[in-house]
């Protein structure tokens, strides 16, 4: 399926929201709850499930239900041109690494 350039332009804009590319900068590493999200950006559950909706609306993230908490992920497999994009992300902060790296939903 080829996009248009309407699509793609749509999905750019998408991240030109600095706290929606942190969100895919995270979910670029691991997939993630929302409330690991609050902690992580420092910023409210209704804010960053507002931002969430927009990126999923827009088929760039997905989620799933585990039990109580919805996990979300990328959706970008179809997505070339954001996926050569997203490699050029800065790195997270070393301690923001770790802290993804040690997250569980309890």
């Amino acid at each position: 399926m080829r996009i248009t350039i309407e699509e793609m332009a749509e999905q750019f804009k998408l991240l030109g929201d600095k706290t929606r590319l942190k969100i895919v900068s995270i979910l670029y590493q691991k997939e993630m709850c929302v409330c690991h999200l609050v902690e992580l950006l420092e910023t409210t559950q209704p804010n960053i499930s507002q931002h969430l909706r927009k990126l999923k609306d827009a088929g760039l993230v997905q989620e799933e239900r585990r039990g109580q908490w919805i996990y979300y992920s990328l959706h970008i497999d179809d997505k070339p041109h954001l996926n050569d994009a997203l490699q050029y992300l800065p790195h997270l902060a070393e301690e923001v690494q770790e802290k993804i790296n040690t997250m569980v939903c309890e």
